[in-house]
């Protein structure tokens, strides 16, 4: 089905297609279609669905149907998806529309916001597009204009985030688990990594629509001492219609074996991270050699680490029994008397660790070797433990025009506060997972669309993180900090001088080879806004470069200036009503007929 077969159906008929595909089907029409148009995308890989790609995802207007507006919420109330704990496979949730139009709509918006906010959010919905836009074409433009690098895809995504219902943003306490039970780890993984109920298997969350993207997950348990081993079987491969078509290259990804607890989620790609991959290699510090085998569904691979008394460890793997070699050894300077914990990394593939102590091995295992989950709690060491409550949660929101520094400073709070172990979420760490020959514009806009979902998911997952991406819309900022309502909600605003900032900017384009127009850098100015301090969004907010009076005073400078450089925006033309016109072959028209007759009454 085309993209322009999706947009005739009817609400009605958008919902029924998405309960026949499993998918949840409530929300606006336009979120029923890209829902829909995102589950087709996925499976069979619609050639005009991609040639539609950009411009679907350009904000427009939502449009109701009469079903729509009966069930819509009263005048000033939000309309944004509840937030579940389980986003699966369900295309972006979150309403597309005018900055200024829903602050107009929800009082306490209005109220809350700025003047320059509310500015903003004219200037918003003017220069990129918002509710009332008169076509596409201007989203085109500015796709192009923005040089579709990292910044236009997260303001694009920025510029979703309109309304919210408070009643949607209910959380639910985490249940309690055994800590002295061996289970795959989901706070030391990879928010797209989706752990079973069981906590012995799992894979990637987002599968079906960001199929490139790796997804890790550490045990819970390490050891430092003994010979242990355990178990891994690649359970299925996950693959689309349109990743089957592609017979030259396979789609799906694993990578198996042993990493320190402070290392990457991806594994191999560290010095003290040590993975055997499918594809006959075997990875550490970034570097593969040819290794074992290649894996196939439902084949099983066993890796196994010999403790020495000195604390030197040969690490070896087997598939399905037979014995691959030994693959890695290490003397005990390396790991410094520091725990190996067993480590899983998938792509478009679900995995089963054997977890039960009192079952039998799948393959015998060396001899002398004791399966990981058998170990009594005093021969494993168990990581970290995660937070019992949001309340122990913190939340850093990121707030600064591009290349300000936003990502440095998230980096170096990250080194300078290693207990708080803060997963960064934003647009590059994404891209790193994203181990793929594909081309960099659709891997941007993938990233930016996945990070969308991760937040929702982070938002019902206990830890404490950081939300790496330019925050400069008020509906924006206020959607997140509302979704983390119990964490501790803290806005860090990296505004820095003027030459500090284009010396910045210019080092970041240098470095990762993107030219941002200046035509989109001007419409960003414009659209910035600056957060204050509100009680009911936010615990603590903090200016890191520029003061915050300093800060609003030349963010009003930067507008009027962006203002004065921009090109004039062109007039909607106002669509006139052609009627036809009856011809009346006896006296004057009805209307001149109503007249006389009110008079003559």
């Amino acid at each position: 089905m085309k993209l322009t077969d999706i947009k005739k159906l009817k609400v009605v008929e958008l919902r029924s297609r998405l309960e026949e595909l499993g998918l949840d089907n409530k929300g606006l029409k336009a979120e029923l279609l890209g829902r829909l148009w995102s589950a087709l995308e996925a499976t069979h890989g619609d050639e005009e669905v991609q040639r539609h790609a950009d411009r679907s995802l350009t904000p427009t207007a939502p449009e109701e149907s009469m079903d729509d507006r009966s069930s819509s919420p009263p005048r000033g109330a939000g309309v944004t998806e509840r937030c579940k704990p389980d986003c699966t496979d369900s295309a972006t949730q979150t309403e597309t529309g005018g900055s200024l139009q829903s602050q107009q709509l929800d009082p306490e918006s209005v109220s809350e916001a700025a003047p320059e906010d509310r500015a903003g959010g004219r200037d918003a919905e003017m220069q990129q597009g918002g509710a009332g836009d008169p076509g596409e074409d201007r989203g085109a433009r500015a796709s192009q204009e923005m040089g579709r690098g990292r910044a236009f895809y997260e303001f694009k995504e920025e510029t979703r985030y309109k309304r919210y219902h408070e009643r949607d943003l209910s959380l639910e306490e985490p249940e309690k688990e055994d800590v002295d039970k061996v289970r795959l780890d989901s706070h030391d993984s990879h928010l797209h990594f989706e752990v079973g109920p069981d906590g012995a298997c799992g894979k990637p969350r987002f599968w079906a629509r960001f199929p490139s993207l790796w997804s890790g997950c550490r045990l819970t348990h390490g050891v430092l001492q003994g010979k242990v081993g355990f178990e891994v079987r690649l359970e299925r491969k996950l693959v689309t219609t349109q990743m089957e078509e592609q017979e030259d290259t396979d789609p799906c990804g694993l990578r198996v074996g042993w990493s320190l607890a402070n290392t990457s989620l991806l594994l191999g790609e560290d010095d003290l991270s040590f993975a055997y991959d499918g594809h006959c290699k075997k990875v550490s510090g970034g570097k593969e050699e040819a290794f074992g085998e290649l894996l196939s569904e439902g084949d099983i691979i066993g890796c196994y680490a010999s403790f020495s008394t000195d604390g030197a460890v040969e690490l070896s793997f087997h598939k399905n029994g037979r014995v691959m070699g030994e693959a890695f050894s290490l003397e005990a300077s390396e790991l410094l008397c520091r725990p190996l914990f067993p480590h899983v990394l998938c792509k478009s593939c679900s995995v089963r660790v054997l977890l039960d102590p009192t079952a039998p091995p799948w393959y015998p295992g060396p001899p002398g070797f004791t399966p990981l989950a058998a170990l009594s709690a005093r021969q494993r060491v168990r990581t970290t433990l995660p937070p019992t409550s949001r309340a122990q949660c913190k939340v850093l929101l990121m707030v600064g025009l591009p290349g300000s520094g936003k990502s440095h400073w998230a980096r170096t709070h990250m080194n300078q506060h290693p207990e708080e172990q803060y997963k960064l979420l934003g647009t590059e760490e994404l891209l790193a997972c994203m181990i793929s020959d594909g081309q960099k514009i659709h891997r941007l806009q993938q990233a930016s669309q996945c990070l969308t979902d991760l937040i929702k998911v982070a938002a019902q997952t206990p830890g404490n993180y950081i939300l790496d991406q330019c925050n400069i819309l008020f509906s924006a900022r206020r959607y997140k900090l509302q979704l983390f309502t119990g964490f501790r909600r803290q806005v860090v605003v990296v505004f820095p001088s003027p030459d500090e900032w284009k010396r910045r900017l210019s080092r970041h384009q240098m470095s990762n080879g993107e030219q941002i127009p200046e035509t989109a850098l001007l419409k960003l100015q414009v659209s910035c806004s600056l957060p204050e301090q509100h009680s009911n969004l936010l615990e603590e907010l903090q200016y890191v470069e520029l003061p915050q009076e300093q800060a609003r005073t030349l963010l009003q400078e930067y507008r009027d200036e962006a203002r004065r450089l921009l090109p004039p925006i062109p007039e909607q033309k106002k669509k006139t009503r052609h009627y036809m016109k009856r011809p009346h072959h006896h006296g004057p028209p009805p209307s001149h007929r109503s007249r006389t007759g009110l008079h003559g009454q």
